[in-house]
């Protein structure tokens, strides 16, 4: 059966009224800071809404001029494809003008293929290492032409844990078998067996479907024979 309303105990009203009246004495006492604080809410609101409408704009410029530095790294025209030909901006100044756009970013990586095609490895380690990898394929091969750039410097060892970086940042079946086969091949050189081993074998049991598992036998079979 329902309580009659007389039935209230008159503490829980007492209660009740002391508690709407601490809530109403600091809405009052706290109003202006409030206020301020609602205004403050509203103006980054405001502020990141412009930026996002900015950085698209921005982006929408820079994707009209790589569009002509992408067709002159597709031709070997490298020079151009960096600098720009008078009419278009090449990747450099893509990427100076517009860094904090996607484009901006995508031609960092851009430039470094173009420094790496070029045999300015150090210049190529520099761009690729600047480009931010938000996807995770081209991410992997911005760390493997990384790597690329640092066997051709010499650097055996930092280019294969490249490629293994490179492998493990795809994890997909086609770019991660390849880095992961790139690895192997140059710890091989090095005479580094069972690093080789190690790598082929990974292959074998990760990724046999693909075209580096379809032939990795030759190769576990091949280092096996070294180890020994």
């Amino acid at each position: 059966m329902a309580k009659n309303k007389k039935d209230i105990d008159p503490q829980t009203i007492s209660n009740v009224e002391q508690t709407l009246t601490k809530t109403e004495q600091f809405l009052e006492e706290n109003y202006k800071n409030l206020l301020i604080g609602l205004g403050v809410i509203v103006v980054l609101v405001g502020l990141v809404w412009l930026g996002k409408i900015y950085l698209n704009k921005r982006n929408n410029d820079a994707q009209s001029q790589i569009y002509q530095a992408q067709k002159y790294l597709e031709m070997d025209s490298l020079n151009l494809a960096l600098n720009g030909d008078g009419n278009y901006l090449g990747f450099l100044d893509i990427a100076k003008s517009y860094k904090y756009t996607n484009t901006g970013n995508l031609a960092r990586y851009s430039a470094g293929i173009c420094y790496l095609h070029l045999g300015k490895y150090q210049e190529a380690i520099k761009f690729l290492d600047k480009y931010s990898k938000k996807d995770k394929v081209l991410g992997s091969l911005a760390i493997g032409a990384t790597g690329d750039a640092y066997v051709e410097l010499g650097d055996i060892n930092k280019g294969a844990a490249k490629y293994t970086e490179a492998a493990d940042f795809a994890q997909n079946s086609f770019n991660t078998p390849l880095f992961l086969m790139k690895a192997g091949e140059i710890y091989e050189l090095s005479g580094k067996y069972s690093e080789a081993l190690k790598v082929y074998e990974r292959i074998e049991a990760e990724y046999p479907e693909s075209t580096e598992g379809a032939t990795i036998d030759k190769y576990i079979a091949r280092v096996k024979l070294l180890i020994k």
